[in-house]
């Protein structure tokens, strides 16, 4: 399972929420993020979001590098051994910020990534939706994507939409601008109702 939507939408929130609750269920669970994860992760993480003004595709390949990394030390594993994995972002972060909002082609970046990860997919991501102006004003300290304001983050709320549209078999959009309990019932209830 991952969340997905654009920065100040609760993605971190509503994973560490379902991550407690299936925990409390007795599960075996593991909450990670992207990019992170790992010790290289991490260090991409630092290096993409706090670090210089780069070109798309090394952006694009950072990310899908911290994502190789992640699904060979962190997911798979997990999965091998049975567990549910909670992911803050993944692949369709790449899709909507390098992929639709950024230019490359949903085609492109999702080829790159399917290669560096195996083919693995959620089974369900978590779309979080929120009004772009309202996730900024929620930004504490923001990072590199994030000082580039309300114009990058209009085109990701809008290329995440397109994603829903897609690939509706798997994202679920869920209205953000709700209280994040009130978020956290609908996401279990729709994860049940897709068990």
């Amino acid at each position: 399972m991952s969340f997905e939507g654009a920065d100040g939408s609760g993605k971190s929130t509503q994973a560490e929420l379902l991550h407690a609750a299936l925990a409390a269920e007795g599960r075996d669970v593991v909450l990670t993020r992207e990019p992170g994860g790992t010790e290289l992760g991490e260090a991409v993480r630092t290096l993409v979001l706090n670090g210089p003004t780069m070109g798309v595709w090394a952006e694009a390949t950072l990310f899908a590098a911290s994502r190789a990394e992640h699904v060979e030390e962190v997911i798979r594993p997990a999965l091998d051994r049975g567990a549910d994995v909670v992911c803050d972002r993944y692949v369709d972060s790449s899709l909507a910020y390098q992929g639709i909002a950024r230019g490359l082609g949903i085609d492109a970046v999702l080829q790159l990534n399917l290669a560096v990860t195996g083919g693995l997919l959620p089974d369900v991501t978590f779309l979080l939706l929120i009004d772009p102006g309202v996730a900024t004003g929620r930004h504490v300290d923001p990072d590199r994507l994030e000082r580039e304001g309300t114009a990058l983050q209009a085109k990701v709320d809008a290329a995440y939409r397109e994603l829903a549209g897609r690939f509706g078999e798997r994202i679920v959009s869920v209205d953000a601008a709700r209280p994040p309990d009130e978020i956290a019932r609908e996401v279990r209830e729709r994860l049940r109702d897709r068990s």
